[in-house]
This record gives C-alpha cells, structure tokens and sequence, in this order.
C-alpha cells in the first residue's frame, strides 16, 4: 500500500510534559496516529514555512504595508503610523468577536480562558467578559465551523495561519487607536478595513516584491530544505509542491534555497492554488504557467513533470497526476512555534511549577472530601495558591494569550481542531532527517479519565519519540 504524506498546515497539537521525566528533544517528530515512513513514497509540499521558512522581518513588513494601506487608501487617521508590529503580542490561533471587536483564546470546550481576552492592546476584566457572554462558554452558533469558515451569523473568526499574526496585531492596534482618542467606530467595518488591507498586501504582490528584491533579510536557513529534498530524491521518493504563491515568488525563494533546478526534484508543481478551495471545489481547472508567467489556455489532460500548473483543485489533481495516490493521503503538520515552547517546556521554573500545580490539584481532590473546618480551611488556602499559579503557567508562554497549545489545563480550540488532520508533526521538516525511512511513528497511548485508574500514576512520558541521531537545533 502507498500512502502519501502532504504538508499543508503549520500548527497541530501537543501534548503536556510530565516534568519529572526527561527533556523533550525540540527535534522531535510527534505522532497524533499510527504511520510508517516504509509505506509513504510520495511526499507533498507547501512552500510558506514548510520548505521556505521565513525571518522576523516579514510579519513586521506586512504590518507596515497593511497599516499604510489603511491610511492611504481606506482615510484612516495618520496617528496610526505611530503604531508598530508588537512580536509577541499574539499567538496563532485566536478568536477575534468581530461585533465585539475582542481578541481571545478559546478552549477546546468552546471555553473562553479568561485572562486572555483583549480589546486593543488591553485586557478585558474577566467580570466584563462574563457579563457579556453570560458566562466564559461561546454559543456553537456564533462560532467559525470546524474548518475555521465563518457563515453569516457567525461572528467568531479564528486566526490560524502563521501570517494572521500582523493581521490581529492590526486589529488591536487601530481598535487600540481608536479607543484612546475617543474615536466612535463600527467593529464590523473596521475589521472588514483590516481584513482587505492584509489581503491587498498579498493579492497585489506587495510583500512579495519586498521579499523578492531583498530575499536574504527574510527568508532563512534554506539548507534544511534543500538537505531534506536531496535525501527524499535520494531514497526514489516523488515529490510535489502545491502552494497558494505566485510562480515568480516560488521560483525566486526556491533558487535561493535548493539552487536553479530546483524544479527537478519534484514531479509537479502547482502555484496560485488558492487553498483551501483547492481541495473542496470542483470548478477551477488547471491552467500551465510559461516560464515568464503567461497563462496557456489549452486543456490540461495530464500534469507533467516540468511544467508549472495554476489552480487546479484536488478531484483533477488525483485524476491528472501519474501518482499513485488511490490508498489514501496521510498528513503532517510544520509547526515552527513548537520549538520555542519545547524549550519553554525544558527549563527548570517550567518544570518545578508544573510539579508543583499537578500535586497542588491531586491534594485538594484527594483532601476536600474532608469535612472538618481545619481540613476546609487548608483545601481553601491551596486553592488560593493554585489560582494564583495559572497565570504563571500562561505567563511563561506569552504574557497576553499563553501557550499555541493549552489554555490552563485544557487543550486550545486550535490543537483541537487541528489534531484531526495530522498523523504526524515536527517544528520543521528538517526533523525527518533524524529518521530512517522505515521508521514507524506510534502515538502514546494516553488514559481516557475513566481509564485512568487502571494505568500507573507516573507514565514514562505523554510524548512519543523515536530518535536516530542528534541534528542541531536552529
């Protein structure tokens, strides 16, 4: 059976450490379902940070063009140039209330975590939250669908791509601006404003000039990718790269970091996709891209190795490609972030604060059976002292919204979400050169809370790895 492993998304789920267990390596592939690399001979590709990763310098870009956009274009105020992209304000995966205009991180429960809810760049009381969702659970009907689509009378929008971040970063910013110069607004209008500048940044191939005519500040460590195309190309693997960027752009960022023939390593190669309807509409057809970028309009009866496609959607890519794709597509997930919190996870505070919040939560489940007033009185204090903690655990993270992966305890909207369309995932896909391609990856059996007591209180680890060989971290 020939299965094939297709890297689309940038973020899926982890799991929580067992602290008194050891470290995590960064470089680590995590499995969420069963899956051998002896059975995968065709491995698919996205381009924006899955095989071109990219600097600091581009979120920042994008907020500058997006927030001149504004001025110039929509008559916004030219107060808001005083404005700058805030690195680590946001965390993919959020929730924006667009009638609202707040800015939150929800639970995989629909449960707000309070203590994560902005309007601009400040907090919202957690009493005020309550009071306006009569409670911290948001309703299934004003939320996006799973596929993160908003339908009309949805007014949840999640932001889960990697370039969202200068887009809530926008939001908050002018919503920001607006509040504190007394300014009467329509949230709606405004996040509609934000939304078609972010947009206009792409569609009108600004950010991708930029990138173009300066591509060593933004585009970084290329030789990861290169390494893991070459040893793929190596083993006999085909290879194809489907991507919503232009050719141009595609070309220019791949010659810089596979080399000129980088188009002979893969079989096809699809631009301007326009994913994720590419893979749910069946009405646009392919069309070959020359290579000065002119559109041909003859029928396209077969994708051959060479040519350069645009569009295009999934039912005629399985139909067209001489690929053997019949038993199925298995999935992996880049998710760049997962480095930086692994890390996080490693350090001796995160660790003994985790330690010590787990026990804090064991004791008073074990001890508030007792009735007694000094049994009450100390459950009551270690109360206290865990509440205090979750900040803690949310602060080492990012200060406003946490971890990508968990709000206090439970899993985000995102990692859940997210989890379903992932076998296996990995902070880069440089992580496959530590593994044999006859590796299999099993996930970690993990308790459901009725099992739990059959299973031994400390499990060798919730994380599962297999490790070859060290490759340095980045």
């Amino acid at each position: 059976m020939l299965d094939m492993v297709l890297f689309l998304f940038n973020c899926f789920n982890v799991w929580y450490l067992i602290p008194d267990i050891a470290s995590t390596d960064p470089d680590t592939i995590f499995a969420n379902n069963e899956i051998s690399l002896r059975d995968i001979e065709i491995y698919g590709f996205d381009y924006d940070y899955t095989l071109a990763f990219y600097s600091k310098h581009l979120h920042t870009l994008i907020f500058n063009i997006a927030r001149d956009i504004l001025i110039t274009q929509h008559r916004y105020p030219e107060g808001l140039r005083e404005y700058e992209y805030i690195a680590d304000f946001a965390v993919r995966g959020l929730h924006y209330d667009v009638q609202k205009a707040l800015l939150m991180k929800i639970d995989a429960f629909h449960y707000i975590q309070l203590g994560t809810v902005y309007r601009g760049l400040n907090p919202v009381p957690d009493q005020e939250v309550i009071a306006m969702y009569e409670g911290s659970h948001v309703p299934l009907d004003i939320m996006s669908d799973f596929y993160g689509k908003s339908s009309q009378g949805h007014t949840m929008k999640q932001f889960m791509d990697i370039f969202s971040l200068p887009e809530m970063t926008l939001l908050s910013c002018v919503n920001d601006f607006f509040m504190r110069h007394n300014i009467d607004y329509e949230p709606v209008h405004l996040y509609k404003d934000v939304k078609e500048a972010i947009r206009d940044v792409h569609v009108k191939g600004i950010m991708y000039r930029a990138v173009e005519a300066d591509i060593d500040k933004y585009i970084c460590y290329g030789e990861e990718s290169h390494a893991v195309l070459k040893k793929l190309s190596e083993h006999g693997k085909k290879m194809f790269l489907i991507t919503n960027s232009p050719f141009d752009f595609v070309n220019r960022g791949m010659s810089y970091i596979v080399g000129k023939d980088w188009r002979d390593l893969f079989d096809i190669v699809i631009v301007q996709a326009d994913k994720p309807s590419f893979f749910n509409d069946r009405r646009k057809p392919f069309r070959q891209v020359t290579d000065k970028g002119a559109l041909l309009w003859d029928r396209i009866h077969k994708l051959e190795k060479g040519n350069i496609y645009k569009q295009g959607n999934l039912y005629e890519f399985l139909d067209l490609a001489d690929l053997t794709l019949k038993h199925g597509w298995r999935t992996g997930a880049i998710i760049p972030e997962l480095r930086k919190e692994i890390k996080i996870m490693n350090t001796e505070q995160y660790v003994h604060m985790t330690t010590w919040l787990q026990a804090l939560t064991g004791l008073i489940e074990q001890m508030q059976v007792h009735p007694d007033p000094v049994s009450q009185a100390v459950v009551h204090e270690w109360i206290k002292e865990r509440e205090a903690m979750k900040p803690q655990t949310k602060d080492i993270f990012n200060a406003q919204f946490g971890s990508l992966f968990r709000t206090y305890h439970n899993p985000t909207y995102f990692s859940r979400r997210l989890a379903r369309f992932a076998d296996i995932y990995m902070a880069s896909i440089s992580c496959l050169l530590d593994y044999d391609f006859k590796h299999t990856f099993f996930p970690r059996r993990s308790p459901l809370q009725h099992e739990s007591t059959f299973w031994p209180q400390h499990r060798p680890s919730l994380c599962h790895s297999f490790k070859f060989s060290s490759f340095p971290g980045h």
